[in-house]
């Protein structure tokens, strides 16, 4: 690249003669000295924008980085939607951040700019997981509030994610009336810096004795966990909030044999003992892995940045430590929660379970198995809350969860949340250890009842603008012409989610999706197999997800049937051209 494009280029200059902080600009001019267009234009070449998570970007200068510009116009922006929303009134928000770099900085700057609203904000006072200011909005009757994480990204990201009266993040219309507001505010001048230190009021642990005291009036298996309190759990919160409140959850729990690594016990935005700070990735986990084999541990846990994914490991029928992945850990806890409510006679049919449209299908199996109710929402959790908030007081949501590690287990959040999950996944251990049995050994015997399905996601990135135009391509291509066959079965159907439209490819008659518009992709053959392609909100990514079932005859056919799973999404990528 030999020069700036006009529009870059104004921007650059925009940022370079407005009213912003000389270390910025002097950022700015160094990468003009150095003729780093490339890394100009993808600092400036487009404003960062709420995706499926929020405000999610790499920390730096520029309008499509998270500084304390692009922070504070999204706090403003959301200032002026709150003021349009709840005239004359006193509005209130909450606010939090994690471990990250930065993060306390971005959060201070979040709440100033409201508190220079006039908008009241609860602000913890140190650093606490997701979904406890999820609780916090709830609970403490606010119209908003703002997490600041990047949730499980590498160390130079961080974001900014914005949560509406219910205690989920926003869904439309109220995501674009935010965004529209942000996009109005034609300079930084409009924003509005200057605390007003009588707007702002310290919360922390009296939000952590209600959140805790409520999740624990959700266990179905005290007796067993009782009998099993000895369970040996290690815990990981891969330097992030989640010291904060697992260890206290697990003792509310009944736990009390919780052993903690250390080397990742101390939050830490550089997240030194990982790559990524991802419990979905296997080397995250590893120094977890180690120190359960040194201790004979029953259970594994880790949690991510902000705790609201969790990650699981326990030993298999050979004794050797695995990892289960998100699909099998919301299956089993779908099945145990199903299976508890129903052995305690607390089924009455008001009930319902929520995944997403790319979590395995074996937990609409297992619903209907149970006869509860069951929805499938786009990805996302803000979808789940969204239907929460609609049903609440009608129908009772027993739990659900999402194959990216985020599930939730009763009412009280409107987010995914790690902590009531890993308290979940130790009960639920509890309970099967309590009968002679293991995680492994649960998952196998729910193979057997309802089928054996495996899942795989591949992600493929795609940095910059021109990634993104080869990402949008490959979905078009996708969309025009869909593969006749997959790993040998033939595609029968095609979902379009952002045409809200089904095909059947043989006759090609259509009907509709009951789903807003999101950029999805699902091709579903005669034999079961469904392949979602889908771009991701928050990251340069294309994700493909692959489902794949088939009988399991017998525990002894576990390995030969998950090998020729393994194999035949393996020809079915091939097929995709992945």
């Amino acid at each position: 690249m030999q020069e700036l494009d006009a529009t870059v280029q104004q921007k650059v200059n925009t940022w370079l003669n407005g009213n912003y902080d000389a270390e910025v600009k002097q950022q700015i001019q160094k990468l003009l000295d150095d003729k780093a267009y490339a890394e100009l234009t993808d600092a400036f070449y487009r404003d960062l924008e709420f995706g499926t998570g929020g405000l999610r970007g790499t920390m730096g200068a520029g309008s499509n980085r998270i500084n304390k510009y692009t922070i504070g116009a999204a706090t403003q922006g959301l200032c002026n939607h709150l003021k349009k929303t709840y005239p004359g009134q006193k509005v209130k928000v909450a606010i939090s951040h994690d471990s990250r770099n930065n993060s306390d900085l971005f959060a201070r700057i979040t709440a100033e700019v409201f508190s220079a609203n006039d908008i009241h904000v609860y602000f913890f006072k140190a650093l606490r997981p997701t979904p406890e200011l999820s609780f916090a909005i709830r609970h403490l009757g606010c119209k908003s509030g703002v997490m600041i994480t990047a949730s499980h990204n590498p160390k130079e990201y961080n974001g900014y994610k914005a949560y509406g009266a219910d205690g989920g993040q926003f869904v439309s219309p109220e995501d674009v009336a935010v965004m529209d507001e942000v996009a109005a505010i034609a300079s930084i001048d409009e924003i509005k810096f200057d605390r007003v230190e009588a707007n702002i009021e310290l919360i922390g642990e009296e939000i952590d004795k209600l959140y805790l005291d409520a999740i624990t009036t959700l266990s179905v298996s005290p007796d067993a966990i009782k009998r099993q309190k000895d369970l040996k759990i290690v815990y990981s919160p891969i330097h992030g909030t989640g010291i904060t409140l697992m260890p206290k959850a697990l003792a509310q729990f009944g736990f009390e044999n919780v052993i903690i690594v250390d080397e990742q016990a101390t939050p830490d935005g550089n997240f030194p003992t990982v790559v990524y700070p991802n419990p979905e990735e296997k080397e995250a986990l590893t120094l977890a892995m180690k120190k359960a084999k040194e201790v004979d541990a029953d259970l594994v846990l880790a949690t991510d940045p902000d705790a609201d994914r969790v990650g699981i490991a326990a030993k298999n029928d050979q004794g050797e430590w695995i990892l289960f992945n998100g699909n099998q850990t919301g299956s089993l806890l779908i099945n145990y929660l199903l299976t508890a409510w129903q052995q305690h006679g607390k089924l009455t049919g008001k009930e319902y379970i929520v995944k997403t449209i790319v979590t395995s299908n074996l937990i609409e199996a297992i619903a209907n198995a149970k006869g509860v109710k069951y929805f499938n929402t786009l990805t996302g959790f803000k979808y789940i809350g969204e239907l929460m908030t609609k049903l609440a007081g009608k129908e009772t949501f027993i739990g659900g969860g999402e194959e990216s590690y985020g599930y939730l287990i009763g009412e009280f959040v409107r987010d995914k949340d790690a902590i009531v999950s890993g308290a979940f996944i130790a009960e639920m251990t509890a309970f099967y250890k309590d009968q002679g049995s293991s995680l492994f050994e649960a998952l196998v015997e729910t193979y057997l009842e309802y089928g054996f399905y495996k899942e795989t996601l591949i992600s493929i990135t795609k940095k910059g603008q021109s990634g993104a135009q080869e990402i949008k391509d490959m979905m078009e291509k996708y969309r025009n012409n869909p593969p006749k066959t997959l790993g040998g079965s033939k595609v029968i159907a095609l979902k379009d989610y952002e045409n809200r439209v089904e095909t059947d490819l043989d006759t090609n008659s259509t009907k509709p999706i009951d789903l807003p518009k999101s950029d999805v992709l699902q091709f579903i053959s005669e034999d079961g197999t469904v392949v979602s392609a889908r771009p991701s909100g928050t990251e340069p990514k294309i994700k493909f997800y692959c489902s794949v079932n088939t009988k399991l005859t017998s525990k002894e056919a576990f390995a030969e049937t998950e090998k020729a799973l393994d194999a035949k999404i393996a020809h079915i990528m091939k097929d995709l051209g992945v």
